[in-house]
């Protein structure tokens, strides 16, 4: 073995267990490893789990929170608006540099697998993309790395991004992103995700959606991905971010849409903390959470996950790139805080994220693919609870992080 974890505890399994390392994947799983490793990490108890997945985060514009002007009315298009002038000017290296910290951060936190969103539209062309190849090019090695060509600005009422979209994918983009509710009427909405939809055939890529992320019951763009996504079979491969409508719909409709979601086999990704501020600020009085029907989907079968999205730019000023802060966010606003609930969340953000990716070989059994985060905790409640250090991250079997976290109590006087 290659590296051995010792007396590690595993969600569903009682007592510790050792895990051993060959190359890149699991060569074993079991209550005791009999011989040594070249290095030997003592779990002590400590939560083993697959790495985190964080499965939609905009890093072309993360780290811009103090460089551009406030959002001063905190809404959706005022934040597209501030960051036009900076398009305009953005480099390959300036984009690569001011996000590398956010995924070095990212994986120190245990973060194995990051989806990452690059804006593609007239305004600045292609550097995004073209920023994020760079940067999945830096992390090599290190973390799984997704580029997302992302029509920011609409595709149909952004004439000429249609094209844009298509050199960013011969150029190397992973996925084929979309934002249709966006559009000025149903029409250009619908026109936008067929050719999303054309555009992923022709390349053999998935497709990630922004869809309905607006407190109007009348944006309505969830339902026709739905069915386009039954029409072209491509289950497995379509996830819908945001979705805040749907929560705003009447239940009659929302049970309608969320059945097509469900049998369409989408993932819909809760992007909580970006919810909670950009949503309701027109509301008086009770202002809801901005969130989609999280429990509904869930209870439904539907494929549900939750993901940093922002980190320091005009959208939400703050962000740690840190899964399990975001878990925990989620567990809040989505009422999901029974013991068994809080298991949910931890697969919100662990095996449900890594099925959106449809990454080979994610798990912990013998054979699985070595990207492994060892949580100081017990278990993912007391995970979601502290938000603990990460004491090592593994990828491909190569540790790529360690963190040690020393504190002490000093008492002054003596008790009564």
């Amino acid at each position: 073995m290659d590296t051995i974890i010792r007396q590690a505890a595993i969600r569903g399994r009682d007592g510790t267990w050792d895990v051993g390392v060959e190359g890149e994947a699991i060569g074993a799983v079991e209550q005791s490893i009999d011989g040594s490793a070249d290095r030997e990490i003592d779990g002590q108890g400590c939560l083993l789990s697959p790495g985190f997945v964080n499965a939609h985060v905009h890093l072309d514009k993360c780290m811009l929170g103090e460089v551009m002007r406030p959002n001063q009315s905190q809404t959706l298009q005022e934040a597209i608006e501030i960051t036009w002038d900076h398009k305009r000017s953005y480099t390959v290296e300036e984009i690569a540099d001011r996000a590398s910290p956010v995924v070095d951060l990212g994986i120190l936190n245990g973060t194995t697998a990051v989806r990452a969103f690059a804006d593609v539209d007239t305004i600045g062309g292609m550097t995004p993309v073209e920023g994020l190849l760079e940067l999945k090019r830096r992390f090599e090695g290190e973390t799984t790395f997704e580029v997302v060509a992302f029509p920011q600005e609409g595709i149909i009422r952004n004439s000429g991004c249609a094209e844009l979209m298509k050199e960013c994918m011969a150029l190397g983009a992973d996925v084929v992103g979309g934002l249709p509710w966006y559009e000025r009427t149903d029409r250009h909405m619908w026109d936008h995700i067929d050719f999303c939809f054309e555009l992923a055939k022709e390349t053999g890529k998935d497709i990630h959606m922004l869809v309905d992320d607006t407190d109007d019951p009348n944006s309505r763009s969830l339902e026709y991905l739905a069915l386009r996504t039954l029409e072209e079979g491509y289950g497995g491969r379509v996830t819908a971010s945001h979705c805040g409508a749907l929560g705003a719909y009447d239940h009659t409709y929302a049970e309608k849409v969320i059945g097509m979601v469900r049998e369409a086999g989408m993932t819909i990704a809760s992007n909580t903390q970006i919810s909670l501020v950009m949503s309701g600020h027109s509301d008086r009085g009770l202002v809801r959470r901005g969130i989609t029907r999280v429990r509904e989907l869930l209870d439904a079968g539907v494929n549900v996950i939750t993901a940093q999205d922002d980190v320091n730019d005009p959208y939400y000023p703050l962000g740690r790139s840190d899964q399990l802060e975001v878990g925990q966010y989620t567990a809040h606003v989505a009422q999901l805080t029974y013991p068994s609930d809080l298991e949910t969340v931890f697969d919100m953000i662990t095996g449900n994220a890594a099925k959106a990716m449809q990454l080979d070989g994610y798990g912990l059994d013998a054979g699985d693919r070595a990207d492994l985060v060892l949580i100081e905790a017990r278990s993912a409640r007391e995970a979601l609870r502290l938000l603990p250090s990460r004491r090592a991250v593994l990828y491909g079997g190569r540790l790529v992080a360690e963190t040690r976290s020393e504190t002490a109590r000093h008492r002054v006087g003596s008790w009564p």
